[in-house]
């Protein structure tokens, strides 16, 4: 994973520029907290009624709508697990988050993607696995893939961004 293709910020998903936004959804997708009722609060009303549309999501499967509002273009809604202390498949329920949106992303033509850090937050994924398991996805993703450009990690704080940051350096480290 080369590191132009793949950076973390810390900053607000909402106000990215890039192609493609990432939504932590849960299942109706109609809306929530955290990420979810954010993204839902910039794009305006037009997103619920889109959301409305698709008949919601399953855990680890994702969903595309337009971005109305928001500066991208489109929004890949994805269901992460809540963590129920790791034997209920909780990691591959994960990483199949990120497999899903990054192909769902591709086929609409998107050349890069912003991502939240899926089910850190009320889901209560630990962070450290977390973020190992979007990391591992995303580089096998673009080992495959040259039509992304570049994969950001957009961080919800300080501790997340130092997580990202040193999960991506080690990564890096582990490819030369």
């Amino acid at each position: 994973m080369t590191p132009k293709r793949t950076v973390a910020l810390e900053g607000d998903i909402t106000e990215q520029r890039v192609d493609a936004i990432v939504n932590a959804a849960n299942t109706s997708l109609l809306g929530g907290g955290g990420v979810d009722g954010a993204i839902h609060r910039s794009a305006g009303p037009e997103l619920l009624a889109e959301c409305r549309t698709l008949g919601g999501c399953p855990t680890g499967e994702a969903r595309i709508t337009a971005g109305y509002g928001l500066p991208a273009r489109w929004v890949v809604h994805t269901v992460g697990p809540v963590w129920s202390g790791g034997g209920r498949g909780e990691d591959g329920l994960l990483a199949a988050c990120y497999r899903n949106s990054l192909s769902l992303a591709v086929k609409s033509g998107a050349r890069t993607i912003a991502f939240p850090a899926i089910s850190t937050g009320v889901y209560r994924f630990p962070l450290e696995r977390a973020t190992a398991i979007a990391v591992s996805e995303v580089r096998r993703f673009l080992a495959e893939d040259t039509s992304i450009e570049q994969v950001t990690f957009v961080c919800h704080g300080p501790q997340a961004y130092d997580v990202y940051t040193t999960t991506l350096r080690q990564d890096a480290d582990a490819q030369t």
